[in-house]
């Protein structure tokens, strides 16, 4: 007889406090255990019945504090659930805690969190990558069989590269947003970290859907899980050439060869196709993700919930000392220069062209998946592995371009999975396939077809208690 739902759960809690990592920044241990025992009692039907699943703390849970990882929100417990959490819960998902992360997903390595960084699972020394770094080492680390995460720039697949699981960034639109705290709302999309596609596959059939409450979501079919085993005979991948040369590891781009060789040899083929104006894809992405921030997080002012300071002064002067007192240098950093790009004379100099771009990259995209030309591309995640915590912290635009192969895909809406490829020096290596908007499908088939003939998503890291 197999062990209790509330036997695994108290198992699973059991591992979290031992874990090194500092994956979550907050537990809902009791809440958890009860809905556990419910299940014990009465097992419910459903996809994720009794199923734990980690929540990164930007996403809104009825009852479990909701910080996003920033002093000014410390505390706030939210009363109602974002729409992907009803969904789990419909389904039957046991939500154990919330993920640390970069403070409102600002960063690429989960150490501008206030609670301090979390540690990759592979090297205790090194990033998880980030902004969901919390949720990818909680999954690599099996502190969670699955976690939700939110990808504005590559917060998903950069730290599923970097941890060694799979990480996908839905079609924008395929997701409601309802319940997100928003860092840059125009290109962010909530999707799953998992061990395995099919669990991506499964979870993202739970979540995805139209919303009435996300004017911006999407009415689609489903059926992700049910069409993974069609392979990729008769796929033609596309390489983008811009993805490989100056700034790759070679490890990392011998390893991405090998994976297109691995999927010609499963039927699929490839070409060469170009994305030419992916050299301005960062610094489009950084004004209007900025842009974007500076008013998404004008609200955060202490006055209705979160960070309250000592005896209140005059209006502006009790709003700039919360504002400064909670949020980190990066979150300033971000805001400042976001409110600079909104500027009166500098709009049309910076926002209004970056959104130029924009356009310019998504028609990249579609010209490269048209018929006729590639049904998916198929590029390396990250530049490099993990690097060190500390590293690269200190030299904020170092930490913007790791972001390079990443944020294109979220200017053109299209969705993007990283699957494990291989190791360099001990540490993952991600492939990153891209497909067309809201062909999840295709973009899961071919990710399940590669990972069934490879060995990569099986290897554990060090860190496992």
């Amino acid at each position: 007889m197999g062990a209790s739902a509330e036997d695994a759960v108290a198992a699973l809690f059991g591992k979290i406090k031992r874990s090194r990592l500092n994956a979550y920044n907050v537990l809902s241990e009791d809440l958890a255990l009860e809905r556990a025992r419910d299940f014990d009692r009465s097992p419910w039907s459903g996809l994720m019945a009794g199923v734990p699943i980690a929540i990164k703390s930007c996403i809104s849970t009825r009852g479990i504090e909701t910080n996003c990882s920033s002093r000014i929100l410390s505390g706030y417990t939210p009363p109602y659930d974002a729409t992907v959490i009803e969904r789990l819960k419909e389904e039957g998902a046991i939500i154990v805690g919330k993920t640390n992360m970069d403070e409102f997903a600002m960063g690429t390595s989960t150490e501008t969190s206030y609670f301090g960084p979390t540690r990759n699972p592979w090297d205790l020394d090194r990033v998880p990558g980030g902004s969901s770094g919390g949720s990818a080492a909680a999954v690599a680390a099996g502190e969670a069989p699955a976690a939700l995460g939110s990808d504005t720039g590559g917060s998903i697949r950069c730290p599923a590269s970097f941890c060694g699981i799979v990480g996908l960034k839905p079609t924008y639109g395929l997701v409601s947003r309802y319940g997100l705290v928003s860092y840059a709302n125009s290109l962010e999309q909530i999707g799953p970290l998992t061990l395995t596609v099919e669990d991506a596959a499964l979870v993202l059939d739970v979540i995805a859907g139209h919303d009435p409450r996300d004017s911006t979501s999407a009415d689609t079919p489903g059926g992700y899980l049910s069409a993974l085993d069609r392979g990729v005979d008769g796929l033609t991948l596309g390489v983008p050439e811009e993805y490989f040369g100056e700034g790759v590891n070679p490890k990392v781009e011998r390893s991405v060869w090998d994976a297109i060789s691995k999927l010609e040899e499963l039927g699929a083929s490839w070409k060469e196709v170009s994305l030419p104006h992916t050299k301005y894809a960062l610094a489009a992405y950084y004004i209007i993700a900025m842009s974007e921030a500076s008013s998404n997080l004008a609200r955060f002012d202490g006055l209705r919930y979160g960070l309250r300071l000592g005896a209140d002064q005059d209006w502006h002067t009790t709003f700039s000392d919360i504002r400064a007192a909670g949020f980190g240098p990066e979150v300033k950093r971000r805001v400042l220069l976001g409110t600079y790009a909104l500027s009166a004379g500098y709009y049309g100099r910076y926002y209004l062209k970056a959104l130029k771009v924009r356009t310019l990259i998504k028609e990249d995209f579609e010209r490269a998946l048209s018929v006729g030309g590639a049904d998916l591309l198929v590029t390396p995640t990250m530049p490099f592995p993990a690097f060190k915590i500390g590293e690269r912290i200190e030299d904020p635009l170092s930490l913007y371009m790791a972001d390079v192969f990443t944020v294109p895909i979220n200017l053109a809406g299209v969705p993007a999975i990283s699957v494990p490829c291989g190791f360099a020096d001990g540490l993952p290596i991600g492939l990153q396939i891209i497909g067309r908007h809201f062909d999840e499908v295709s973009v899961l088939r071919a990710a399940k077809a590669y990972e069934d003939a490879t060995p990569y998503h099986e290897a554990v890291p060090k860190e496992v208690v």
